[in-house]
């Protein structure tokens, strides 16, 4: 052994004695997320298939539907008779894509089953979907309850334009409506 390796031993010695040993962190035992969405979507071709006294029960079949998909909680379903919006905590274990996919499908099943009349009933094939801070999401929730009220002066094609633009998302019309 050649000089600078005694050196390097002699320095490890050092370093073992006078630095205190560190155990290593526990691993930690679970996966945690706090995913907060907006989520959008609308009748295709924003008919407005969504009327009284059909809607919440509509609005209560799909709360219960993400709730019961992959652990996902609904604190709100809201909207008008084109479309509809909800305040949801995205699971862990389910992609935003694969949960309305599946959503939209038991959802449509769903309201054929209630009314022969709505055989033709389908939603978009797009959605809208935004991150909310948990400290703003009481603000989410008045602004789903409030939405009679919001489309009495908007239309559903210019709040949709407003979220995106809002939430810095950039999009082609062409390929937004249906």
């Amino acid at each position: 052994m050649g000089p600078y390796h005694h050196k390097l031993q002699v320095a490890a010695f050092m370093i073992a004695i006078f630095i205190p040993s560190r155990k290593p962190l526990p691993a930690m035992p679970q996966s945690l997320s706090q995913v907060i969405i907006h989520l959008v979507f609308s009748t295709k071709h924003r008919q407005p298939w969504l009327k009284a006294p059909f809607k919440q029960p509509l609005h209560a079949y799909i709360a219960s539907t993400f709730r019961e998909l992959e652990r996902c909680e609904c604190y709100r379903v809201g909207g008008v008779e084109d479309h509809v919006h909800l305040a949801i905590r995205l699971s862990r274990t389910i992609t935003i894509a694969d949960l309305v996919q599946k959503v939209k499908t038991s959802s449509s099943r769903w309201v054929k089953e209630q009314d022969r009349t709505m055989e033709h009933f389908a939603w978009q094939n797009g959605y809208a979907a935004f991150s909310v801070y948990y400290r703003e999401m009481h603000r989410l929730l008045a602004y789903i309850d409030g939405q009679e009220e919001h489309h009495r002066k908007r239309t559903f094609q210019d709040e949709y334009r407003g979220l995106m633009t809002e939430n810095g998302i950039e999009f082609d019309e062409r390929y937004v409506w249906d």
